[in-house]
């Protein structure tokens, strides 16, 4: 599968599933206060799919998967049947409103603690945090080595690349200095502090990533894999051999070796290659291709494979994991919370917000990398979700709240002269989010 439908394949169960969930959410608490819902939708627009169901409910799947809707039987939309008039949404109490509009954003975090409880019980694969510096670097400045394992970072305890990863893009949003302890390969731990207040104010996540320059030590280079078939096989390369120069540029890391190759066939695709195979120095001819492996875009190919970094998988029994799932539900819930405050308040950049496209790649990327990387995208994404719900944007599951909340204090329903006016608001920000979202998929898309 290409790197586009397999976006667009990963992007739409991504939305089939939350979406869904959410809606269920709405459905199902709606049906336990006595409100009749009409229909379940998933999508919007025409149906692609529907059916009748016993209970009445039409349940249908729409053409455009960018959301999904529960319609209630509601006196604001129309004469309501004397004989329904105890199952209308309007006439509940403001209580049963609450429960049913907030059962949308509460079956997301649901979903979201059983998503990365189920991650954990399967075991996420990932890398010890053994790290190196990009040369003029914060990172390198900051005294990080080639070989340093981080232990710890303001405090926390990191035992993975992505848990790091996690602390330092948080610590970023903040440009605040950032103590963290290494231990380097002479076995001696160090503490260190990153100067992140020397960043620049209002760049995105990824642009202050670039500056940090921290990145996991590259593997060696060393050829663990050699395809059969292949250019290097067919040049005599074994598997175990190390690559020490191409064309005679010194390889001193397989992401050198990674670059070298497509860099020096582009040129001419015969290719001089020196190895070292049980302490003795060889020479190899290969003959480089262009190939597309595994659906991937057509690149200059040997057919050599990387050795692994060093794993930590993350995994627990079912007690266990269901704390680190709600440890991790808490730590990206206080994330999202710091981003959005800081972006309000001016001091993160807007470009860090994704859209569509941005959630198609990165939904493909996670698919591709094992049913527990995507857990952990559907999980962080369903957060989301419950999170943006929960604001107070007319539109939004938080704007009816809000509504409700008023109606608590000044005892009668918000007049429907304000509801138009916040149907306009809800609309002009949600347009406006999406839309800076759409333009910043399409940025990153033309600078990659």
């Amino acid at each position: 599968m290409t790197p586009f439908f397999g976006s667009v394949f990963w992007l739409l169960v991504t939305l089939g599933v939350l979406v869904t969930f959410h809606e269920f959410g709405h459905y199902w608490v709606a049906r336990r206060c006595g409100v009749k819902v009409l229909r379940f939708s998933v999508g919007f627009g025409n149906a692609i799919w529907k059916r009748i169901g016993r209970d009445g409910t039409e349940y249908q799947i729409a053409a455009i998967p960018l959301g999904g809707y529960v319609k209630m039987l509601d006196a604001r939309e129309g004469e309501v049947d004397p004989a329904l008039r105890d199952q209308e949404f309007t006439g509940k109490s403001v209580w049963k409103r609450i429960a049913i509009v907030a059962a949308g954003p509460g079956f997301n975090l649901i979903f979201t603690i059983a998503a990365f409880w189920l991650m954990f019980m399967l075991g996420r694969p990932d890398a010890v945090p053994v790290v190196t510096a990009a040369p003029q670097s914060i990172a390198a400045k900051a005294g990080i080595l080639p070989g340093d394992r981080i232990l710890s970072i303001d405090g926390q305890a990191v035992t993975t690349w992505t848990d790091s990863m996690d602390v330092v893009v948080n610590a970023l949003l903040g440009r605040a200095p950032l103590p963290l302890t290494v231990r380097g390969s002479d076995g001696r731990s160090r503490q260190l502090v990153l100067p992140l207040e020397q960043l620049p104010a209002g760049q995105s996540v990824d642009k202050y990533l670039d500056m940090l320059g921290l990145d996991l030590m590259p593997p060696p280079a060393i050829a663990a894999t050699v395809m059969p078939g292949k250019p290097a096989a067919l040049a005599g390369m074994l598997s175990g051999d190390r690559i020490l120069s191409v064309n005679d540029h010194p390889v001193s890391n397989y992401l050198v070796f990674q670059k070298l190759v497509p860099a020096e066939a582009a040129r001419s695709p015969h290719l001089k290659l020196a190895i070292e195979r049980h302490g003795k120095q060889m020479a190899l001819a290969v003959d480089a291709r262009k190939e597309s492996l595994e659906g991937q875009p057509v690149k200059w190919v040997i057919g050599v494979g990387p050795p692994d970094n060093e794993e930590a998988t993350q995994r627990y029994g079912a007690v266990q994991a269901f704390g680190a799932s709600l440890h991790a539900t808490w730590r990206n819930t206080a994330q999202t919370f710091n981003l959005i405050e800081k972006m309000i308040t001016g001091q993160a950049s807007t470009n860090n917000l994704s859209g569509v496209i941005g959630i198609a790649q990165v939904a493909n990327q996670s698919a591709s990398m094992g049913l527990p990387w995507f857990l952990q995208f559907l999980a962080l994404v369903s957060l989301s979700l419950a999170i943006l719900n929960l604001l107070p944007i007319p539109l939004l599951d938080g704007g009816h709240l809000l509504y409700y909340l008023v109606e608590l204090v000044k005892g009668s329903p918000v007049s429907e002269q304000v509801m138009i006016v916040g149907q306009y608001i809800g609309l002009a920000l949600l347009f406006t989010l999406m839309g800076l979202a759409f333009y910043n998929d399409i940025h990153r898309m033309l600078l990659s």
